[in-house]
């Protein structure tokens, strides 16, 4: 593949994932230039490193909470993460508000059972995909603790 195909791919996967430029040069390169393949290269990776940062500590994180407008439904979410820097980021904040809706919308009885669950706005993905998605982004533990559905 030429070298400047190579680089718009990695420009554009780049924005698409915001993960490092030579991590995503090595997974086009391993894909042969293939942007499907490289993206799955990506992917796994990232899961494997989630994996490895399961055992560290979290004592930073936010708190969300989330009230449908017929004032009926409330959910308060607890997610944790290791820093502050982390927890108050526009990409770990989204998160947390999507959380919320996930909980308002299936009503999951455990975090288990929401971890399991298919996203609300995307099926192709679990809410515990998307967590370990950012694992792999911020290179930090997060966990999603408890939460609390309430509806009248």
């Amino acid at each position: 593949m030429e070298n400047k195909n190579i680089i718009e791919l990695v420009k554009k996967i780049r924005q698409e994932t915001s993960l490092g430029i030579m991590e995503i040069k090595s997974a086009v390169e391993e894909a042969g230039g293939d942007e499907k393949k490289a993206k799955e290269i990506l992917k796994e990776k990232g899961f494997k490193k989630a994996e490895s940062k399961t055992e560290r500590e979290t004592h930073q994180g936010r708190v969300a909470t989330y009230t449908h407008s017929t004032g009926k439904i409330g959910v308060m979410v607890e997610l944790l993460c290791e820093t502050d820097f982390v927890a108050k980021h526009e990409d770990f904040v989204a998160l947390s508000k999507d959380v919320c809706l996930q909980i308002a919308a299936m009503n999951p009885e455990t975090v288990e059972d929401l971890l399991k669950q298919e996203f609300i706005k995307d099926s192709s993905k679990t809410i515990e995909q998307m967590i370990k998605t950012l694992v792999a982004k911020f290179g930090e533990n997060m966990k999603l603790t408890r939460f609390a559905r309430f509806e009248i």
